[in-house]
């Protein structure tokens, strides 16, 4: 047997394994059934394995409390419920997130609602259900909130999201401090605290802390710490000027994970001590209070938590003109850039292998493309892979459990894709496969 056979612990579901007859399995459920039942394109999550990341990072930050899982990265009601048996607060990113939180009763006071473009409808609905937090993200919404608060009768809690101007060394669609980008308000040119001036002057707004987010896919504290160093600037400012020393500092979250073999998993114990001891450092430095840390990690708890599974379609080799490269093999799938658009928007990797058999084929340069319409369609750019798959084998792909569904589409019609939970031998189907019927729903005559 070969090297391809092997399934990488440190980047598959905790609890996947490959059985004595080479079909892997999902926390004991073979994935070839759960194809055969549900169809392919298949998300299969390992529910176990989720729930124990929750329990790693709470552990790391000194209790649930600290941690807001950011449901962005993959939200349904079941994971909501996940999250909050775990304990955990949620974060929103949108209106329907928020909606879809609140009918799985998430209790709404564990919730902080993000959102650069907040419309009347989504401020409306916080300030109606007691949301724990609302970020604010610029002037407008400070005052469209203070307003519809007003209008209710209560006090929200508020986090301003302040721009820190540090630059995590990550993508540049991804990376969220800078100043040149939509999210937040510049702590360097003073609106920050302005903004926080503002929040402290009107009547209907209460200011609890600031937020900031680094980026996505970071692997050390040190974008975090200088973060850190850079707000807590502004919370000494606050205490200085205005007299208000501010509970909470939320360092948002962009934790990353290893998507490839050769890629190390994160320490977040190690990093989640460096986070700490350097909020407290610079705290006793500032003479000011440490604010409690919140920290909100979404890709670091679900994408290892799951694979998709997709099943074979056509094999055939491709010259490609190139002298150090004659002869590429094409393999196509039936997913694609519908239901995982990640490699074509950001050039991101993932580990394969065959799960319904074992492979003793060669190693082949190999590509594995989706059934679109677009040469860009390309799922797996630069890799090596049997040269005995064949049409029918089934491919997982693995930690796809964060960004994919979420980003999916339905394009050329395609539709999106069952998604179900194993856990100790047994199934639970979390969202339904999508059929014709749904797309022609939306027609009118």
């Amino acid at each position: 047997m070969t090297d391809f056979n092997e399934l990488p612990a440190h980047v598959w579901p905790r609890n996947a394994s490959r059985q004595e007859d080479g079909v892997v399995t999902v926390a004991e459920v073979p994935l070839p059934d759960l194809a055969e039942e549900f169809q392919t394109p298949l998300y299969v999550f390992d529910e176990d394995d989720f729930r124990s990341r929750c329990q790693d990072m709470a552990r790391a930050f000194g209790g649930p409390d600290h941690v807001h899982y950011a449901s962005k990265a993959f939200i349904s009601k079941k994971v909501v419920q996940w999250v909050n048996e775990e304990g955990l607060c949620l974060d929103a990113a949108a209106l329907n997130e928020l909606k879809i939180a609140l009918a799985a009763e998430f209790p709404a006071a564990r919730i902080t609602a993000h959102g650069n473009n907040k419309d009347e409808e989504y401020l409306r609905l916080c300030v109606d259900a007691g949301v724990g937090h609302v970020v604010i993200d610029n002037e407008q919404e400070l005052e469209e909130l203070n307003r519809i608060a007003g209008e209710a009768g209560v006090v929200q809690p508020v986090m301003i999201r302040v721009k820190p101007g540090v630059d995590a060394h990550t993508h540049e669609f991804i990376a969220t401090s800078h100043e040149d980008q939509k999210f937040g308000i510049s702590l360097a040119t003073g609106a920050a605290f302005a903004a926080a001036k503002r929040c402290l002057e009107v009547n209907n707004l209460h200011l609890s802390g600031l937020h900031c987010h680094v980026g996505s896919q970071v692997f050390n504290a040190e974008g975090f710490k200088l973060a850190a160093e850079r707000v807590l600037e502004l919370y000494r400012q606050i205490h200085t000027e205005l007299g208000v020393d501010l509970a909470e500092l939320d360092l948002g979250g962009g934790f990353g994970i290893p998507y490839m073999p050769y890629e190390e998993a994160l320490n977040i114990d190690r990093v989640a001590q460096d986070m700490l001891r350097a909020v407290d450092q610079t705290a006793e430095e500032l003479d000011i209070k440490a604010p409690f840390l919140l920290v909100e990690p979404g890709r670091s708890l679900v994408a290892g938590s799951a694979v998709t599974v997709y099943r074979v379609g056509t094999v055939k080799d491709v010259e490609t003109g190139k002298a150090d490269l004659p002869v590429r093999r094409y393999i196509s799938i039936d997913g694609g850039m519908s239901d995982n658009i990640r490699p074509a928007l950001y050039g991101s990797e993932y580990d394969v292998r065959l799960v319904n058999r074992f492979s003793d084929g060669e190693m082949v340069p190999s590509r594995i493309v989706g059934f679109h319409c677009e040469s860009g369609d390309i799922l797996l750019e630069e890799g090596e892979l049997p040269d005995d798959i064949q049409p029918g084998d089934l491919l997982a792909f693995a930690a796809t459990g964060g960004y994919q569904y979420m980003m999916s589409s339905r394009y050329n019609g395609a539709v999106r894709p069952a998604v179900v939970a194993t856990r100790v031998g047994n199934t639970k189907p979390m969202l339904r496969r999508e059929t014709i019927e749904d797309l022609l729903s939306l027609e009118v005559d």
